[in-house]
């Protein structure tokens, strides 16, 4: 066998020898299906509402697992958030969005229900809302579309007010600096099942209180909350706002949960 057939011979084997590397290192086939790019928050602020799980049509979005690795019979718990205060990711479609009992007695009694629509690429809040019906077994329920400002400004804190008290009127939510004193208007009046546009805060420590539009009196307070620059929040009044204890769970009270 002369040079130039050693060389063929040598490259065909070379050849064939890499044909079969391939053969059993085939190419990888990544998932057709695209990230899912939407998101809901799950709130309980359901007055009197036991602990839930929540759903997606038949989807569960929210759950707690225990010690034992099994899932806990205490579920979202009223002014809870699910998944530690996280989004669930949801691909876009309409849905019966739902909020079921967690506890072993009734386990999974569906006690709230919402029909929406999903858009691809938005964030969502869902509220658990309203007073339980402990007889009838039902609470209320709304959702709201999280509509961050684009681009991100990260020399500002982003804050909207969400009205989750079913029996207070339209309220105005104040933001006072506790170094400057300057107050801003956050959002209002905001009506029960709604939500106000973002606000842009100076980052730093602000004393919160609602009022009605028509009073200079403080319906509901919530002293020393800090507001990050870049970061967006949600401040949610919830409770029954004839409660004036000041330890009552179902007192009125501003609750801030930070969006992002």
């Amino acid at each position: 066998m002369n040079s130039l057939t050693r060389y063929r011979a040598l490259g065909a084997l070379l050849w064939v020898t890499a044909l079969a590397s391939c053969d059993k290192n085939a190419v990888q086939v990544l998932p057709s299906e695209p990230p899912l790019s939407s998101r809901v928050k799950f709130f309980n602020f359901g007055i009197g509402a036991p602990g839930v799980n929540f759903y997606a049509n038949g989807t569960k979005m929210t759950a707690i697992s225990s010690g034992t690795n099994t899932e806990s019979t205490t579920g979202v718990t009223y002014g809870g958030v699910g998944n530690g205060g996280a989004y669930s990711t949801i691909a876009p479609a309409r849905y019966t969005l739902t909020g079921r009992i967690a506890a072993a007695t009734d386990k999974d009694l569906l006690i709230a229900t919402i029909d929406t629509t999903i858009a691809d690429g938005t964030f969502y809040s869902l509220y658990m809302c309203g007073f339980y019906n402990a007889v009838g077994k039902v609470s209320d329920a709304f959702v709201v579309e999280d509509d961050y400002p684009s681009p991100v400004d990260y020399t500002v804190a982003q804050v909207r007010f969400v009205h989750v008290i079913p029996n207070a009127a339209p309220l105005t939510l104040y933001a006072a600096n506790t170094i400057t004193f300057d107050t801003v208007t956050v959002g209002g009046p905001v009506s029960y099942k709604t939500a106000s546009a973002f606000t842009s805060l100076v980052p730093g420590v602000y004393d919160l209180f609602a009022r009605y539009t028509d009073s200079t009196s403080v319906k509901v307070a919530r002293p020393g909350v800090s507001f990050t620059a870049g970061r967006v929040y949600s401040v949610g009044a919830r409770g029954d706002i004839t409660i004036t204890s000041t330890t009552a769970t179902n007192r009125p009270f501003l609750d801030n949960t930070a969006n992002r």
